[in-house]
């Protein structure tokens, strides 16, 4: 069993990489073989519509294209037994590393055909844990669900059944008094660090578990 995290966030010892290692602990608690990977740490591009993915006997047909430092990251999620996407949440969305990785995910596997076709090689579950400092009231009504529902959808057609773990209201300073930041209390906001994100890290050790399971 081996399940692969992948960490859309810049930053490697905060929230979103928190969430990530514990739904790893959870996974190796239940013998699994995990890796992490960071997706600043690597040099790569998003999708460039080459089309060769899907071009009749390419050498490509099913699979990206470009070489570069994704490309051994994306032939070893096909040998994994589970995924896991983390990132934290900029502008309404996942990271542009993050986008980027997403569509060279899935891109070579969809097939432009009317029966949903995938052409990745197995079904594995896929989990998506997303941070964010806005609350989970804010977060409903800006409308990031429709936007996490997307990305879902293209998992399930294309790679296998998927589950989220929202994280809001994050802690986003050790100090806030150093950054422009009236609109948060952070008091409200270490006591949600210290006695809601314990729990969510549960959930994440969790989710782990699970798939490891499965």
């Amino acid at each position: 069993m081996k399940v692969i995290a992948i960490n859309g966030s810049p930053r490697k010892k905060w929230n979103t990489a928190t969430l990530l290692e514990k739904a790893l602990e959870g996974a190796r608690s239940q013998g699994a073989e995990t890796e992490l990977v960071n997706l600043y740490d690597i040099n790569y591009k998003g999708c460039k519509s080459c089309f060769a993915c899907k071009l009749k006997g390419g050498k490509s047909y099913g699979r990206c294209n470009i070489k570069d430092d994704l490309t051994p990251i994306l032939d070893r999620i096909t040998e994994s037994d589970a995924l896991i996407l983390g990132s934290p949440i900029y502008l309404g969305t996942a990271t542009g590393e993050m986008r980027s990785f997403f569509e060279r995910l899935i891109f070579p596997y969809l097939v432009y055909d009317n029966e949903g076709s995938t052409l990745f090689p197995k079904r594995i579950p896929v989990g998506f844990i997303y941070t964010m400092g806005v609350t989970e009231e804010v977060m409903k009504e800006i409308g990031y669900l429709e936007q996490f529902k997307l990305s879902e959808s293209f998992v399930e057609r294309i790679i296998g059944k998927s589950e989220s773990l929202i994280v809001t209201d994050t802690y986003q300073f050790n100090d806030y008094s150093k950054y422009v930041s009236s609109r948060f209390d952070p008091e409200a906001k270490l006591k949600r660090k210290e006695e809601i994100f314990p729990k969510d890290c549960e959930k994440a050790f969790d989710m782990g578990a699970r798939f490891a399971r499965k």
